[in-house]
C-alpha cells in the first residue's frame, strides 16, 4: 500500500547540514515525507547549492532586497510556499526571527530544531553558555515555532554528556551529530 509523501520546505540561511540529513531521510521509500521546495534568505547559502544537487527546486528571496521590513519579505516567503503545495515547513539553520505574520500563517505546521535542551538556552551561543553554567548534559531540541524564541511545544531532544575536555567547537559537533538523527525521526513522527 503507497501512501502519497507530504510535501514539506526546508528554509535555510547556511550550509544546511540539517536538511542533509532530511533530503537523505525524504529519499527512503517509507519515509513520510517528499521536500518540494528549499528556500533561503541568502542567496549566496551553501545548502542551495547541496539541494540542488540533490534534484530539489530551490529558492533564494534576499531578506536584504526588503530593508528592515520583515513582514514583506515573509510575504513573498508564505506565496513561495503556498505556490509550492508546502504542507509543512522544517527550519533548519534559517538564522531569522519571524515575525507574527508568518508564525501564525503556518501555526502548527512549522517545526525548529535548537541546539540546546529546551528552554534552557534559548537564542544563539547555546554551547558556550552550556560550558559556562558547568552543564552535565546538553543536547538539541525539535519544537513547534511560536511567538516566543525557541518557545514552542516540544516535540523531541536528544542528549549529550558535556566533557571536562569540551570546548564550544567539540560539544557542538557531538549535538549536530545527535540533530541529524533526531530531526528526521521526529518529523516522521509530527506527520503519522
Amino acid at each position: 500500500m503507497t501512501t502519497s509523501k507530504t510535501p514539506i520546505a526546508i528554509l535555510i540561511s547556511g550550509r544546511g547540514s540539517n536538511m542533509r540529513a532530511l533530503i537523505d531521510a525524504c529519499a527512503r521509500p517509507d519515509f513520510p515525507a517528499r521536500i518540494a521546495l528549499v528556500l533561503s534568505n541568502r542567496p549566496d547559502a551553501p545548502g542551495l547549492q547541496v539541494a540542488a544537487d540533490a534534484g530539489l527546486e530551490t529558492l533564494a528571496i534576499d531578506h536584504k532586497l526588503f530593508g528592515k521590513d520583515r513582514e514583506a519579505h515573509e510575504r513573498v516567503v508564505h506565496d513561495a510556499l503556498q505556490k509550492a503545495g508546502i504542507h509543512v515547513i522544517c527550519l533548519a539553520g534559517y538564522m531569522r526571527v519571524l515575525t507574527p505574520f508568518l508564525v501564525t500563517a503556518w501555526e502548527g505546521k512549522m517545526l525548529n530544531i535548537h541546539p540546546s535542551l529546551l528552554p534552557k538556552f534559548p537564542g544563539l551561543h547555546t554551547h558556550e553558555r552550556a560550558i559556562a553554567e558547568g552543564e552535565a548534559e546538553h543536547g538539541c531540541t525539535v519544537h513547534l515555532v511560536t511567538a516566543g524564541v525557541d518557545e514552542g511545544p516540544i516535540l523531541g531532544q536528544a542528549r549529550v554528556p558535556v566533557l571536562k575536555s569540551d570546548t564550544p567547537d567539540s560539544l557542538a559537533a557531538r549535538v549536530l551529530e545527535q540533530e541529524h538523527t533526531l530531526y528526521p525521526n521526529v518529523l516522521k513522527t509530527f506527520l503519522a
